[in-house]
């Protein structure tokens, strides 16, 4: 079988099964290279579909792994994985009050959890 290898920052994966191969992990003036070959409306389109995705998952309570957001989402945008990642976790975070969790670290499986105090009073019913 293939080995695997731990990458850092994103928490990807490299190897040649049939899960998807990454890119290996790159440092921030590489990332940088690789959206300055990609417009920003491009990036854009994609961030935003990662975070329909994610909200879809969300609401269906489905968790969601990376190599499906890999494969469904990102694509060939491989090469800017972590921007995109990271854009979508800002809008999640600012807009929704939510975050996403690793909740499996073998396989990559996430879930969003609320960043929202928790209201507590009497407009609450159970």
């Amino acid at each position: 079988m293939s080995q695997r290898k731990r990458s850092r920052g994103s928490g990807l994966t490299q190897g040649d099964d049939e899960d998807f191969s990454v890119v290996p992990t790159q440092s921030p003036s590489q990332v940088q290279r690789n959206l300055e070959s990609r417009s920003q409306e491009e990036i854009n389109r994609k961030v935003t579909e990662l975070v329909q995705f994610l909200l879809v998952k969300d609401q269906k309570k489905i968790p969601i792994k990376r190599v499906d957001i890999l494969k469904k989402v990102i694509r060939e945008y491989k090469d800017v994985y972590s921007e995109i990642v990271n854009r979508a976790g800002r809008i999640l975070q600012q807009v929704f009050g939510l975050q996403m969790v690793e909740i499996d670290t073998k396989h990559h499986i996430y879930i969003l959890t609320s960043t929202l105090p928790r209201v507590e009073g009497e407009n609450l019913k159970q």
